[in-house]
């Protein structure tokens, strides 16, 4: 008389779990690099974003560029003015967001004490877990890129 087995043999579920192994080798690294990738993606559009809001903030108000990141907060009691003109949203002007660390920095005030100028960097919270790159604008508005350290003036437009 013939037993008839049934169920999976050893052999045939250490193969299954080894092309498991091997698929997942494979995958986890783009996975990885598609994340870094949209962080560096949204780290540009946040430097794009604040730039936009600091030309809406010195037309609106005529007060120069905003002194700090905190002055774009939505206000709290509904009524917009520079100390709080609602131009970013929460999490932006907290100053981290999606990996990135943004440092806004306004420069010397004129006369009247209005900031005429301004630096902003974006930088990764880790790098080569949320971001390899690191960026820079001020206020002309063009986005500079640097691989390594924090980026500058001096480095080039992306």
């Amino acid at each position: 008389m013939r037993r008839t087995v049934r169920g999976f043999s050893l052999i045939e579920l250490l193969v299954v779990v080894a092309i498991i192994l091997i698929l997942m080798a494979i995958a986890i690294p783009n996975f990885l690099r598609a994340r870094i990738a949209a962080h560096e993606a949204s780290a540009v559009e946040n430097c794009r974003t604040i730039s936009t809001a600091n030309v809406i903030y010195w037309t609106t108000y005529g007060v120069g560029f905003a002194p700090s990141l905190s002055n774009f907060a939505t206000p709290t009691s509904g009524n917009v003015s520079a100390i709080s003109a609602g131009l970013l949203d929460d999490i932006l002007v907290t100053g981290t967001k999606s990996g990135y660390v943004f440092t806004y920095v306004p420069l010397t005030p004129d006369s009247n004490g209005y900031f005429n100028d301004y630096t902003l960097n974006a930088d990764p919270l880790t790098i080569g877990v949320t971001g390899q790159r690191h960026f820079f604008t001020d206020e002309p508005a063009v986005i500079r890129v640097n691989l390594t350290v924090p980026a500058s003036d001096t480095d080039p437009p992306l």
